[in-house]
């Protein structure tokens, strides 16, 4: 037995399943791994996400080149394995009433969460396995206006655990969308990318990230899609809306995870569909705005598929993940509508200039 499976051992006997058969979930693009426990008719789900795996946090206070000398997660402010953000933010959403699973037991340090068992209904899963497309979406529309209107504390403190959310400032944005430039471009397209054009990319982000103070921020839970949604149909309201994968969440404007919802990177939301979302969205989240929030929209939506097309190569390049290359037409697709709008006009003539191909990708 290695030494963590014998730490798991004894976290699962202290939290009295150690009798529980296990079964392991299919591995994701993450450090974390998860394991279902069944004990009798009981399940429950184990989280491991071993501190160290990856690099260290951003502290509140840090400064962005305090951040940069920190690492990737620090800069774009990411928690990592860090399990004090997932337990803080389980505590605070779940005290609100939406449903993100309760913890059972805890070892912040020793890297454990044992979770209630919210089940397999991925949105993703149950759409093909014949729910209604539109009622499920609907119930995420009105989880997520109801996530922005409520208030969260930034100082989260849950079994032992301090976390601080932070803003999701210019710096972790900026950061975020250069993962194009080095994984997409250099890598994928193989393709130099000179300190003069890097400073262009910035420079051009930066003016469109303008759009984004149109609005009062609220909680953005950063991965908010149907891969990380879970179909409760027998609760009520925004709680029939499963939540997973929130860890990272960030205060910024509210169209964030309406874009990582609609402008999917793993299946279609129908065009119609999308808009009637959208539409939904802005009236139960009471945003009268419509102009200067899709303006908003397509900046984050643009600032988030840049990040995916960088994370998906990067995935492929350097984690023998090839499976991700498949999903960038889609995704490529999303981005090139996204700064079509004229908020992204000078993000658009320079994409122009360093990634052409990005046209023949869109149409695979």
């Amino acid at each position: 037995m290695s030494e963590r499976e014998s730490q798991i051992e004894a976290f699962l006997t202290n939290a009295g399943w150690a009798s529980a058969e296990q079964q392991r979930f299919p591995g994701d693009a993450s450090t974390r791994s998860y394991r279902r426990l069944v004990h009798g008719d009981q399940t429950a789900v184990l989280m491991d996400a071993p501190a160290g795996a990856e690099a260290p946090a951003c502290p509140p206070d840090a400064t962005p080149d305090e951040r940069a000398a920190l690492g990737y997660n620090a800069l774009a402010r990411l928690a990592g394995p860090n399990l004090a953000a997932f337990a803080g933010l389980t505590e605070e959403l779940t005290m609100r009433g939406f449903s993100a699973p309760r913890i059972l037991a805890a070892d912040l340090p020793g890297g454990f969460l044992l979770l209630e068992d919210l089940g397999d209904d991925l949105f993703a899963r149950a759409i093909p396995a014949g729910a209604d497309e539109k009622n499920l979406y609907q119930h995420a529309i009105d989880a997520l206006a109801a996530i922005y209107r409520s208030s969260f504390p930034a100082q989260l403190s849950a079994h032992g655990g301090e976390w601080h959310i932070t803003d999701y400032d210019g710096p972790a944005l900026l950061a975020e969308t250069e993962l194009l430039l080095d994984w997409f471009i250099g890598k994928h397209l193989g393709r130099a990318v000179s300190d003069g054009l890097r400073s262009d990319w910035r420079r051009v982000w930066s003016s469109a990230f303008a759009a984004l103070d149109t609005q009062a921020p609220g909680l953005a839970l950063r991965d908010y899609h149907a891969e990380n949604l879970i179909w409760l149909p027998d609760r009520q309201g925004p709680a029939r809306t499963g939540l997973i994968d929130y860890q990272d969440a960030l205060f910024v404007h509210p169209a964030y995870d309406l874009v990582s919802l609609l402008e999917d990177a793993r299946r279609d939301v129908p065009a119609d569909l999308a808009q009637a979302m959208k539409t939904r969205f802005l009236k139960v989240a009471h945003i009268s705005d419509a102009d200067a929030f899709d303006a908003a929209y397509a900046v984050l939506g643009a600032q988030r598929n840049a990040k995916i097309l960088g994370i998906f190569v990067r995935l492929a390049v350097r984690d023998g993940k090839p499976k991700y290359l498949d999903l960038l037409p889609r995704v490529a697709r999303h981005f090139l509508t996204d700064i079509s709008h004229p908020a992204l006009s000078e993000v658009r003539a320079l994409i122009h200039d360093l990634a052409p191909e990005l046209d023949e990708v869109a149409r695979k």
